[in-house]
């Protein structure tokens, strides 16, 4: 079975044309048929009825980190408000990209009526994407790694994370200075874009150098020793920002060890409960909160409407906010709807 996986796997990585005939490969930032999560009721109209008899899979990079715990709360929150059954799954880690393809194999071959997956890389669920679509089983890939071939995507526009990080920089050191960046996994695409997103809009400002830009790979521990050779190298550095909250919370401890709390401003991406925890003792500047919970929400919506026969576009835009010290509070609320509003006036 394993030799199977690989050998199909393999393949998923190297050919590009069973989906170039379909659709164009996707590019979630910057697909042109997109709708708003705010928009949908507007667009679509009320929500379908639902089967109670419906099966819904979720594939997630890994239950190791809170951000995909939460994802899977949200679709949850949705299947209860209804009345069917989810089943949540993910790999041992966020390097076993094999055992997430497995997952959701296993899902499509126990005929689950549509599949929610947030791949650990672009290609790595390629192979279960063209079962499903061969069997007419609906798929969403939702944050953050983006499959070339998927026909629905549910997720935030990745490069406006790193863009909101480094206005935030403009705005407090007018005089520039040098900064860095502490990546995700290599290759996948909410990394590559918020990274991406990060550099272009310091570049433009024309003040700051990126003096260091190295993966970490999600991992808080390659970040701290990422950060702290970058300190050592760079003393007078004025900031970090990590594409996730796990590397931020890992380049903080760095910061902190080294005596420069005062003077380096670290920044992740998330929104994790640490995250907005350390915000509050005043220890990570900020993050760029993508709401999980409510993009899960928001994306098994979308799912029930793709089963109904609805025609939805091909991306839902979630919502996203950078978060410091001064609005933590508001963003923490636990009441689903007063969060909804707040988020939908910005």
């Amino acid at each position: 079975m394993k030799k199977h996986l690989l050998s199909v796997f393999a393949s998923a990585l190297f050919c590009t044309s069973v989906y170039a005939a379909d659709l164009p490969p996707l590019q979630s930032d910057t697909e042109p048929d997109r709708t708003d999560w705010t928009e949908l009721t507007a667009k679509y109209g009320p929500m379908p009825a639902v089967d109670s008899k419906l099966k819904i899979g979720g594939v997630s990079k890994t239950l190791t980190n809170e951000y995909w715990r939460s994802l899977g709360e949200g679709y949850q929150n949705t299947a209860k408000k209804y009345g069917f059954s989810v089943a949540y799954q993910a790999a041992a880690n966020e390097d076993d990209q094999l055992g997430q393809l497995s997952i959701a194999e296993t899902l499509i071959s126990q005929d689950f009526n549509g599949l929610l997956v947030s791949p650990q890389t672009d290609a790595n669920l390629q192979p279960a994407y063209e079962v499903a679509k061969s069997k007419s089983i609906p798929v969403v890939n939702v944050n953050d790694a983006v499959m070339p071939s998927a026909a629905h995507y549910v997720g935030n526009v990745q490069k406006d994370n790193g863009v909101r990080v480094a206005n935030w920089f403009i705005k407090h050191h007018p005089e520039g200075g040098k900064v860095a960046v502490i990546e995700g996994q290599a290759g996948v695409y909410a990394a590559t874009q918020r990274t991406k997103g990060f550099k272009e809009t310091l570049g433009a400002n024309g003040k700051f150098s990126i003096v260091a830009s190295v993966p970490a790979n999600w991992s808080r521990e390659n970040a701290y020793n990422a950060a702290a050779t970058i300190l050592q190298q760079h003393p007078d550095l004025v900031g970090f920002y990590a594409n996730n909250d796990g590397m931020a919370l890992g380049v903080v401890e760095a910061v902190h060890a080294q005596g420069k709390s005062k003077q380096v401003a670290v920044f992740g991406t998330d929104g994790i409960s640490d995250a907005y925890a350390s915000i509050k003792r005043g220890e990570l500047t900020g993050t760029v909160d993508s709401f999980p919970v409510l993009t899960g929400e928001v994306a098994m919506e979308v799912m029930l409407r793709l089963i109904d026969g609805q025609k939805i576009s091909r991306v839902v835009a979630t919502p996203q906010a950078l978060i410091t010290k001064e609005n933590a509070e508001a963003f923490l609320t636990k009441d689903n709807e007063k969060l909804r509003q707040l988020l939908a006036q910005q």
